[in-house]
């Protein structure tokens, strides 16, 4: 199946996993570029394998062959036609490309995350090969696993200080953009992902058999339903508003949509009067200009930086922070392992 994928150097591919934050999007790939025919085989079998399986998101798949340029790239100049040649010699002189490669958009050298993508995007493509396409990468192990050290070390995110979270909750009660509003209260409530935020169904709110209320939402990174999480009564009421606020545009929106709790009417732009899921972007220029009007200041008196993946820091810094075990941090975050959740806070211990 893996061998049949479909012909050309250029495809469109269809997002059909209704869980995909993306379900029904087209995505486009392009190969042509790729230094010999039999790289190009091999990428082309990985894309389409992992699509056809749906082990990898789609969206995923198109960013890995973005992120491949730069190993392409490396490839043409050190004159590599096979993957199969390839050897941990090799891996170290494309560590040292990475580090001295300059971003065309940009015209600054590649920042340590976008190093460490492309590295692992060749890593992807080579451990999905040693399974599916042996003959086709090399049989012994060319990674040592530390090209990139400490990328969790050097992440800019951090949790919200409690003098910044407060200027936010105060902010709110006057906040008009009710998106925005009940978005953040459910970040800080949940700590989930900006993805799962906008792809939350208006039934994601039960009554507890004992007490009070969970949650449920589909964890689009770990591929799987989150489980039930006691939330609190502020974060009921905010799904519970929402809901009511969305309730006329629920009847004129596509059968597909009306089931979102995120869904809004564009106000300006090529899709004005269109109901859409609001998408990362505009959360990201809503807490712009949510911080902006209202004058949020860091601790050292600038303006603050707001991104949605600073209430999960929050939340997982407060657990720590009031003796919560790593196996239920990782339970409520959503981390791989009570490992990864020590080494996102590694600072804390």
């Amino acid at each position: 199946m893996i061998n049949k994928y479909p012909e050309g150097d250029t495809w469109t591919l269809v997002d059909k996993d209704p869980e995909s934050q993306y379900y029904g999007r087209n995505f486009h790939f392009h190969f042509e570029d790729l230094c010999s025919d039999e790289i190009k085989d091999v990428v082309k079998s990985y894309i389409w394998g992992n699509y056809v399986t749906g082990n990898r998101a789609l969206s995923y798949l198109c960013e890995c062959l973005k992120k491949l340029k730069w190993f392409n790239n490396y490839a043409i100049i050190s004159k590599i036609r096979s993957l199969r040649e390839l050897t941990n010699f090799n891996i170290c002189r494309f560590v040292s490309f990475l580090n001295t490669a300059v971003s065309e958009k940009t015209g600054k050298k590649l920042s340590y995350r976008s190093r460490k993508a492309a590295l692992d995007a060749l890593k992807s493509i080579i451990h999905w090969c040693q399974i599916h396409k042996p003959n086709s990468v090399p049989d012994v192990e060319i990674f040592t696993g530390n090209e990139f050290v400490g990328v969790n070390r050097r992440l800019k995110i951090d949790f919200i200080p409690d003098e910044v979270l407060l200027q936010i909750n105060e902010a709110l009660k006057a906040e008009e953009n009710l998106y925005l509003k009940y978005g953040i209260i459910i970040l800080e409530s949940t700590g989930m992902r900006i993805g799962d935020l906008l792809n939350l169904k208006i039934d994601c709110v039960s009554p507890h058999p004992i007490n009070g209320y969970t949650m449920t939402w589909f964890d689009h990174k770990n591929r799987k339903q989150h489980k039930p999480m006691p939330i609190r009564a502020e974060c009921v009421e905010a799904i519970k508003l929402l809901a009511e606020a969305t309730i006329e545009l629920r009847k004129d929106c596509d059968e597909k949509l009306k089931d979102f709790l995120f869904i809004h009417r564009v106000s300006s732009g090529k899709k004005i009067g269109q109901l859409i899921k609001p998408n990362n972007l505009s959360f990201s220029n809503w807490f712009n200009s949510f911080t902006k009007r209202n004058n949020i200041l860091n601790t050292d008196g600038k303006p603050y930086h707001l991104t949605s993946h600073q209430f999960r820091r929050t939340l997982g810094t407060d657990m720590l922070s009031k003796g919560i075990n790593l196996n239920v941090i990782q339970e409520v975050l959503g981390h791989s392992s009570p490992a990864r959740v020590e080494c996102s806070y590694d600072k804390y211990f």
